[in-house]
Order: structure tokens, then sequence, then C-alpha cells
């Protein structure tokens, strides 16, 4: 009994102190908190300080009168949005934009990952990584001008190429047509985003024990098995957390592609399949000028994303036991 107490006693003379709690083990860590404060001020500063202005959704603003002195109109402008004969045309888009980029364009990056990771030659690799990050890079109004000037009607190379090998007899407007907009759309997303987003993928797959490949080299496995009973499985945690995020951002289905692409908006052909959330926002807070409005439409988008977010991550946490929280 004695030598027990004993023990006891040499434990608690061993454990370290909790320094890391409190506002003790704040002054300890100064050095590491200092390093932390930029980000936290930023965060504070631009994410969190600008939702006073929400309160505009609730308020029949007026610029010269300001926030404070605007007149309360509570729900108004969500009725009036809900009322709105484009409300069903916008979410229709949003859905449907959404729906093929999470389908289509989610999957992607991690294809591009498991190939990279099968590719043995280092000089080769590093060619392709390079040759699909750039283009994360370039900005959107370059990415539709090279979009235009591939599919020009008067010296397009796409046409070009298409009439030299007799598919079609004249040319065609690809930009002016709804039924060609959803696919070049997704089509420059893709070029654009995949290589960057198969990074994050890619580090996943190198902290990968490569015991699991001998032992399933052993069992005989090829790069095939390996890459679906080894590759997947393990990175399947990461691949989980960004389709809950995804997920979480399905109202959110583009702004800076649509608006490019469709020439900010002044193609109005294309009204009926680009208009979504986002540019709707735009079009009508910037250019109409309708400030409270556009606030209780962006807040309604907030609202169903948060909604999204928490039902994925709460499935995905009781089927798998992955999730953000």
């Amino acid at each position: 009994m004695k030598e027990h107490i004993a023990l006891k006693a040499d434990i608690r003379k061993v454990r370290t102190p909790r320094s890391g709690y409190g506002l003790r083990g704040i002054i300890r860590q100064w050095d590491l908190q200092s390093m932390v404060l930029p980000g936290f001020i930023c965060l504070i500063l631009f994410s969190y300080i600008p939702m006073y202005g929400v309160i505009i959704a609730f308020k029949e603003f007026d610029i010269f009168q300001g926030i404070g002195a605007s007149p309360w109109v509570g729900f108004y402008h969500f009725n009036l949005f809900f009322e709105s004969p484009e409300l069903n045309m916008v979410m229709r888009n949003t859905i449907i934009i959404s729906t093929l980029k999470l389908v289509l364009i989610f999957p992607a990056p991690i294809m591009l990952a498991l190939l990279l990771n099968e590719i043995r030659h280092n000089g080769f690799k590093r060619f392709i990584q390079t040759a699909t990050y750039l283009p994360h890079f370039i900005s959107w109004v370059i990415v539709s001008g090279l979009v235009f000037s591939l599919l020009s009607v008067e010296s397009g190379s796409l046409n070009y190429l298409l009439e030299k090998l007799g598919i079609i007899d004249k040319p065609i407007n690809w930009l002016s047509l709804p039924k060609y907009f959803y696919s070049i759309l997704l089509s420059a997303s893709m070029w654009k985003e995949i290589g960057f987003s198969s990074i994050v993928y890619l580090a996943a797959i190198a902290g990968i024990n490569p015991s699991l490949y001998e032992a399933a080299e052993i069992d005989g496995a090829g790069r095939f098995r390996k890459m679906f009973s080894v590759t997947l499985p393990c990175i399947a945690p990461v691949v989980i957390i960004f389709l809950i995020l995804s997920i979480g951002n399905l109202l959110s289905a583009g702004f800076e592609d649509i608006l490019t692409l469709t020439n900010n908006g002044k193609n109005g052909t294309l009204t009926n399949v680009a208009e979504v959330l986002d540019t709707y926002v735009y079009r009508v807070g910037l250019s109409e000028q309708r400030y409270s409005f556009a606030t209780a439409v962006g807040l309604f988008k907030s609202i169903i994303n948060i909604v999204l977010l928490v039902a994925a991550n709460t499935i995905a946490k009781r089927v798998g036991g992955n999730s953000l929280w």
C-alpha cells in the first residue's frame, strides 16, 4: 500500500503542467500566439465585423441615411424574392450548375491525383503537375478571353478544325447558344482548377504507409487493385471532408466564371440558363442599386448553405465516422 502511494506521488511530480491553457499559457507562448494574431485580426476585420451589414436585409436601406437610420421593414424583401417571377429560373439554374460541378468536377482532382501517383518518371510527373497547376493562377477574365478566342465565329480554332474535318458546314456561335453553355462552363472550370485542387489529395497519398502497398503486392495486387484497395480507402477521410464542404456550398454555383463567360451578363440569350443566385445578387444589388433586396437574397443563400453543411456533416458522421466536427 505504501509503495502504491509513493508511486502515485512520483507520477504527480513528473506530470507536466497544463501550460497550454488559459491566460498563463497564452503569455508563456507569446511568440507562437503572435504568429496567429495577424490571421485572427484579418478574420475579425473581414469576416465578422462586416456581418453587421446583414441587418439591411430587414431595412429599406437608404445610402444617405445610413444603416442605423434606415427604416425597418422586417421580412418584406424576403417575401418579395419568394414572390419574384425570376425565383424559379434562378434557383433552377443554381441547382443545376452546382450539381453538375459537384458530380463532374469534384471527382476530377481525385482521379488526377491517383493517376499522377502512378507515374514513375519524375521529370514527366513534374511537367504534368506544373501544366495542370498553372491555370489556377490565371484570372477568369483571361480564361474567358481564351475561351472567346477559341470559340469565335470569325477566327475560332474549334470552328476552323470542325470545318476542315467536315463535321460542320458553317461556323457555330457557341457562346450564344444556351444548349452549349453548361458544357463550356464545366470544361473551362475543370481545366482551370483540376490541377490545383489535386494538391491536397497528392499530399494525402504521400502520407500513406508504404508497407500497405508492399503487403498488397505480396497478395498479388496489381496497380489498379492497389489504387482501389489501398490508396482510395486511405485518402477517403480527406475526400469526405472536402465533399462535405462542397455540399455546404451547393448554392454557390459560381460568380466570376459565369459572369465573364456571359460577357458580364450582357449576353441576354444565356440569361435563362446562366442566371444564378450570385450573379442575380450582383445584377440586382449593384446594377439596380436594390441593396436591401440583394442582401436578403444573399442571406437566404447563406442560411440554406449552412443547413446543407450541417446535414452533410451529420450524415457523414453517422455513416462513416468522418466529419468536420
